[in-house]
């Protein structure tokens, strides 16, 4: 049996920590803020991030140095036979297809997933990995099931202000500016490679319920109306409170219908560590998606188990 690293990147949300205690590698996202170059959970904490992002500084993204991803593959390949790499979805980055033509490289060593998936899916993605991994699958069969499977996900987001999608080119300013005098909060859908516009709304009590809405009509229309079939997780930016206030209220939406035994596991990590796997859970999202939609948005992610 071939010994399989599971590999992310930080846009993932996963934390060197928590990477830790799943067993995987995350290659660190870097951040140029102000025109000083950062590594998310290297020289950059979340609370750091947000601090400089309220404050108004220049937040961009950009893709990790193929230098380190090459170091990080070789290091890990001194232990493992093979290597599942799960970047950030190719649709949203050009990470995905440098990985790819790297991994050329690597003599069918290293399996990249365009996974097509962000942050908290993502997230999923890499620990059905790991769980596959332990349970003695190959790389390929690892990277065929998890592609397989990449559709099936989708996250819906409630954003607070245009002015951090203005800042990304996500929308023009004209378009931002009468957006704010009309008070308009956008939800955003992100499925497959698209990052699209799914609704409008002008209050985020109102851009929850249509995302609690959305969230059951794909299970019932999507995912063959069956609740112990899909993750589901409550995400956030910046602020952990309304998010669990709205974990709450999901689970009494669908609670007539589901069959759950709820618990109250707050991440994917818990999660994980628990048999039954049978929970709405909440987790941040991850700062690449935060730094374009900003602080005080929230989110529902949902994706069909493996």
């Amino acid at each position: 049996m071939k010994k399989v690293a599971v590999v992310t990147d930080s846009n993932a949300g996963i934390r060197q920590k928590e990477a830790k205690e799943l067993g995987i590698f995350v290659l660190p996202m870097p951040f140029t803020i102000d025109d000083q170059t950062y590594y998310e959970d290297i020289n950059l904490t979340h609370e750091e991030f947000f601090e400089k992002q309220l404050n108004g500084a220049e937040i961009f993204t950009s893709q990790p140095v193929v230098g380190n991803v090459k170091e990080l593959w070789d290091q890990i390949l001194k232990d493992y036979d093979e290597i599942v790499h799960i970047p950030m979805s190719s649709g949203l980055s050009g990470s995905c297809q440098t990985a790819m033509m790297l991994a050329q490289e690597y003599d069918n060593r290293v399996f990249v997933v365009d996974s097509q998936r962000i942050s908290v899916t993502q997230k999923y993605d890499v620990i059905d990995a790991k769980r596959l991994a332990d349970q003695g699958k190959s790389g390929q069969e690892i990277s065929d099931i998890l592609t397989e499977n990449k559709l099936n996900a989708s996250i819906y987001i409630t954003v607070n202000t245009l002015d951090y999608l203005k800042k990304g080119g996500r929308i023009t300013p004209a378009a931002a500016l009468l957006g704010g005098m009309l008070k308009i909060k956008p939800i955003l859908q992100i499925q497959g490679e698209k990052l699209d516009s799914f609704a409008k709304t002008r209050t985020m009590a109102r851009g929850t319920k249509i995302m609690k809405e959305a969230i059951t009509k794909d299970i019932k229309e999507r995912f063959d109306d069956d609740y112990h079939n899909v993750h589901i997780c409550v995400a956030y930016t910046y602020d952990e409170a309304p998010a669990l206030e709205l974990k709450k209220e999901l689970e009494e939406h669908i609670k007539p219908k589901n069959k759950y035994a709820y618990h109250n596991s707050r991440n994917l990590i818990t999660a994980f560590n628990n048999s039954k796997g049978e929970n709405i859970i909440c987790d941040p999202l991850s700062l690449s998606v935060s730094c374009h939609i900003g602080p005080h948005s929230l989110a529902i992610a949902i994706c069909k188990k493996i």
